[in-house]
């Protein structure tokens, strides 16, 4: 369940921070009963991008199927061997 806090929270920051840091999830601040910003911990953030890079990355290699810009697995592995003389 997420967390939502008053932007007056924010003035105990030490409190703020542990939990930022005790949940793997971000923190939803309002003000004046509506949302106006979230935090999170560096780790939340981090892990959070590398998941929205994978997404994009699995978004791009679905577009190839349908689009059927497959590569053959050898004709790749021979390139690289050339490459790299493997």
């Amino acid at each position: 369940m997420p967390q939502i806090r008053p932007i007056t929270d924010l003035r105990n920051t030490s409190e703020i921070s542990e939990l930022c840091h005790n949940k793997p999830e971000p923190i939803f601040i309002t003000k004046n009963g509506y949302g106006d910003m979230v935090i999170m911990s560096m780790e939340t953030y981090e892990r959070n991008m590398a998941l929205s890079e994978i997404y994009e990355k699995l978004a791009v290699a679905e577009k190839q199927i349908q689009n059927d810009e497959l590569l053959d697995g050898e004709e790749v592995f021979a390139k690289l061997r050339a490459k790299y003389g493997l």
